[in-house]
Parts: structure tokens; C-alpha cells; sequence
């Protein structure tokens, strides 16, 4: 990728965003841990139907893919960070929704909120993108890894947050929503520091590049976004599901929240290094063996419903997805130019998470109506991952098997 307005040789301005975005991806992305562990719980007890109660955590990445292309448009015309500020005011207005949704005991409401929110996760995805714009080639994967990394405190502070805030006001979860409205507004102004030039506006007889169709239909493109999206799907599947399985299968709320902080940690920890794997085995390699963990996991979760068998199911789904969908990122960043990240990174966000829209939404169905009991549902779930695994394994493989000068 090249922009001819700095220079990619020297990486000391990529390390100072990339320090600027660890901050962030720390900070303002507890709240997504946050409200993946009590947003299923809360749907429950305010939906009329328990078979939507995943429906909250549904709208939220629903609206993260319909926002994906638009805030990739806002941030190629004003910037990365307009368009990150656009995303923490969609993190701060949908907490404030969806608060007043649990004081009024309105699950339409509680929705509405939800779908605010998903403007936030759609910027926040970016910050990976981000990463990568004033990196040198040889940095790019390590500065990826590192921003990722930076989840590993979000993966502490948030379900810590929770066991503080969750019943800290007479209606459950409202003091945890209050705070996520805090960490929007504070979190927000990190992005004063953030130093990433605008992509130059092409002159009319500039090349245009290649049409989002060539883009889409290039093998290493068209490869890196299938294994991010199923990667990002089946963690999303499976996460979603587990604090009902958790609590459904008798363990307590705070359990709950250990186990997706436990998730969440196996998300991130990995990151301090798989820049590095990356570099030295490439990036097929260490996708492939993303895809061989997330197998692992659903192997696990099928096998009983003990505390164990949660909390080493959820590690592998952690690792197999930093794996995974980190290799993907960094795959597609090196597959095109700067002039066209506007279309194909939009584009990559809204094909991955319309898969996780639709995991999401399977979710709450395969979890509370798949059988009669929870042990059913969670073994549903976990069934649910094979047909995609298999999808993006023959991906991998069909791109591997390519002649290098068709990839």
C-alpha cells in the first residue's frame, strides 16, 4: 500500500498512532465485552419471547455492517478521526437509549439503543486499518498485532466493569450501560493526538484503480475476507451463547463474566506475538491454524457442559479468532493502494460482519430453541461451526493451491 504524503520508510510517526490506538482499543473497547456479557442476559429479561433475547447483540453488529461502507467513506473524505469520533457519539447515544430502555422496562427501546451502538463497533474496527496507513511493509503486521493487542485491558476492565456497575442501581445493568456513556466521552478525546494524514484526493487523470468488483473477485482479497468473516462469526456465535449457557446450565452471572473475560483475554493476549509469527511463517500459515483452533473449540464445547469444558472452549475460540482474523487483516492491508481503501476496506467490514449479523441472530435461536434444555442449545451452537470451518479451510486451500502470479 503507498501514499505518496509521508513516508512509509521511517516508522516513528505509525508507532505513535499505533501507541495512540492501543489507548483506545483499551479503553473505549471495554465497553463491548461489557455489553457482550450482559446484553444477552438483559435481552432475556426484557424480551417477550426468550428466543430473542440475542437479538440486542444482533442489532448491534447488524448496524456495525450496514455502517461499515459509510464510515469507511467518512474517513477517506475527513479522515480517521472523524470517523472515529463518529463512532464513540453512536457508542455514547445508544448506552443513553438503551439505559432509558431498562428504566422503562422497554425492550424496543433496549434495541434501539443497541443499534446505536453498532456505529461505535463499526469505527473501532477500523482502528486495525488504521494501524496499518503510516506503516512501513515490514511493520504492518506487528502494528495490526499490537492494536489488537490492546484489547487485553478492555478484556480485563470490561467484565470487571460489569460485576461493579451491573448491580449497582435498583434496575439491573443500568449502572454499566451509565458507564459506557463515560467511557465514550472521555475516550473520545484520544483521538485529538491521532496523526494520520487524509488519503489525497486523485487528480481527474489519476488511474482509478480497480473497480470494487476486481477488488472483491482478486484470490488474496477475495481469501483474506472469507476467513475474517467466518473467524469473526464463529467467535460471535459462540460468545454470544455462552453467558446463557453458562447461567442456563446453573453457574452464577459472575461466572459468566469470568468465562467471557477469560474469552476476551485468549482474544488479545495472543496479538504481542502473532505480528511476529506472521512475519516469519506468513500469513496462510498462521491463518490456517487459527482456523485448526476454532475447530478445537467447538470440539471441546461439545463434550460436556462442566465449568471446565466453558472456560477451555472459550480460550481456543479466544486464540483461534486473534489467529484468524488477525492473519486475514494483515493479508488484505498488503493487497491493495491506498486510493482504494476506502472501497475495500468498507466493503471487507460489511461482508464480515453481515456473517457475524446472522451468527448473532442464530445465536439466541440455537441456544434457547434448539432441544429442550440449555445443554441442548449450547451443543447446537457448537454444531453450527462446521459448515463455515469447512468453507474457509477450502478457501485457504484454493488460494494456496494458485500459481504465485495469480494470487
Amino acid at each position: 500500500m503507498t501514499d505518496l504524503t509521508f513516508d512509509q520508510t521511517d516508522d516513528r510517526k505509525a508507532k505513535r498512532n499505533v501507541a495512540i490506538l492501543v489507548i483506545a482499543q483499551a479503553l473505549l473497547g471495554a465497553q463491548m465485552p461489557m455489553i457482550f456479557t450482559i446484553g444477552g442476559l438483559a435481552g432475556q429479561a426484557l424480551a417477550p419471547n426468550p428466543c430473542f433475547a440475542t437479538l440486542a447483540i444482533s442489532a448491534i453488529v447488524l448496524v456495525s455492517m450496514l455502517s461499515a461502507n459509510p464510515m469507511s467513506w467518512i474517513m477517506q473524505r475527513f479522515g480517521r478521526r472523524v470517523g472515529f469520533w463518529t463512532g464513540t457519539a453512536g457508542g455514547t447515544i445508544g448506552a443513553g437509549i438503551a439505559a432509558l430502555g431498562l428504566l422503562q422496562s422497554s425492550f424496543t427501546l433496549f434495541i434501539i439503543g443497541s443499534a446505536f451502538t453498532g456505529m461505535y463497533m463499526s469505527a473501532q474496527g477500523f482502528y486495525r486499518f488504521a494501524a496499518a496507513d503510516t506503516a512501513s511493509n515490514e511493520f504492518r503486521p506487528k502494528a495490526i498485532s499490537y492494536v489488537m493487542a490492546g484489547g487485553l485491558v478492555s478484556a480485563i476492565l470490561g467484565p470487571q466493569l460489569v460485576k461493579v456497575t451491573a448491580d449497582a442501581t435498583v434496575v439491573p445493568f443500568l449502572g454499566a450501560y451509565a458507564t459506557i456513556v463515560v467511557i465514550n466521552v472521555v475516550g473520545s478525546l484520544l483521538f485529538l493526538a491521532l496523526d494520520i494524514p487524509k488519503p489525497p484526493v486523485p487528480e481527474e487523470d489519476a488511474p482509478r484503480g480497480r473497480t470494487t468488483w476486481e477488488l472483491l473477485t482478486t484470490p488474496t482479497i477475495a481469501v483474506a475476507i472469507i476467513v475474517a468473516m467466518v473467524s469473526y462469526s464463529l467467535m460471535n456465535l459462540v460468545m454470544t451463547s455462552t453467558p446463557l449457557a453458562v447461567v442456563g446450565c446453573g453457574f452464577e452471572q459472575n461466572t459468566a463474566a469470568d468465562v467471557v473475560s477469560a474469552h476476551v483475554l485468549a482474544m488479545f493476549i495472543p496479538s504481542f506475538f502473532t505480528g511476529h509469527l506472521i512475519a516469519r511463517f506468513g500469513t496462510r500459515k498462521i491463518m490456517a491454524t487459527g482456523l485448526v483452533i476454532l475447530a478445537g473449540a467447538g470440539v471441546v464445547g461439545l463434550q460436556g457442559v462442566e465449568l471446565e469444558n466453558f472456560f477451555i472452549a472459550l480460550v481456543l475460540l479466544g486464540v483461534g479468532w486473534n489467529f484468524g482474523f488477525i492473519g486475514a487483516t494483515s493479508m488484505l492491508a498488503g493487497a491493495h493502494e491506498a486510493h482504494e481503501r476506502g472501497r475495500i476496506q468498507g466493503m471487507n467490514d460489511m461482508i464480515v460482519f453481515g456473517g457475524v449479523t446472522l451468527a448473532s441472530l442464530a445465536s439466541g435461536g440455537l441456544m434457547n430453541c434448539s432441544g429442550g434444555n440449555p445443554q441442548d442449545g449450547w451443543m447446537a451452537v457448537n454444531l453450527a461451526m462446521v459448515p463455515f470451518l469447512a468453507l474457509a479451510g477450502a478457501a485457504l486451500i484454493w488460494l494456496v493451491m494458485r500459481p504465485a502470479d495469480d494470487v
